[in-house]
C-alpha cells in the first residue's frame, strides 16, 4: 500500500471517528451503555486504554527522538504522542464512568489523525522541503 494510499484511508477514519463521537454524544441510551459498562469490562477497557496510552505515547517520543530528517516519520510520532493523549481521556471516562472524556478522547483521535493524514499527503507530494 502507498503512502498516499495509507493517508488517505487514515484521513477517512479520523473523519469517522469525529463523526460517530458527534451522534453517540447525542443518544443517551447508547452513550450510557458505552459509558457504564458491567464493572469488570469498565475495569479491563480503562486498564486496556491505559496500557495502549503508554505504548502509544513510547513509540510516538521513539519516532520524535529519530531527529529532524525524516519528516513523515516526525509526524507519525506527533500522531502516536496526540492518540496516546484520546486513549488517557477514554480510560479516564471509564474509570470516572462519565461521557465526556470518552467523547474528548475520540475527538482528539479523529482530529489528530485527519491532520497529520493530511500533514503526510502534503509531504508525499513534495510540498515540503526536507533540506533543513
Amino acid at each position: 500500500m502507498s503512502q498516499r494510499v495509507a493517508a488517505i484511508g487514515a484521513l477517512g477514519l479520523g473523519a469517522i471517528a469525529v463523526v460517530a463521537a458527534s451522534l453517540v454524544g447525542t443518544d443517551g441510551a447508547a452513550l450510557d451503555a458505552i459509558v457504564r459498562p458491567p464493572v469488570p469490562i469498565r475495569a479491563a477497557l480503562a486498564g486496556g486504554s491505559a496500557a495502549l496510552a503508554v505504548w502509544l505515547l513510547s513509540r510516538g517520543l521513539v519516532r520524535l527522538a529519530g531527529g529532524s530528517a525524516d519528516v513523515p516519520g516526525l509526524v507519525r510520532g506527533v500522531r502516536l504522542v496526540f492518540l496516546a493523549v484520546a486513549a488517557s481521556a477514554a480510560a479516564a471516562g471509564w474509570l470516572l464512568g462519565n461521557a465526556l472524556p470518552l467523547i474528548v478522547g475520540l475527538v482528539i483521535g479523529g482530529i489528530d489523525v485527519v491532520e497529520t493524514s493530511f500533514l503526510l499527503l502534503v509531504v508525499a507530494s513534495g510540498g515540503v522541503n526536507r533540506r533543513g
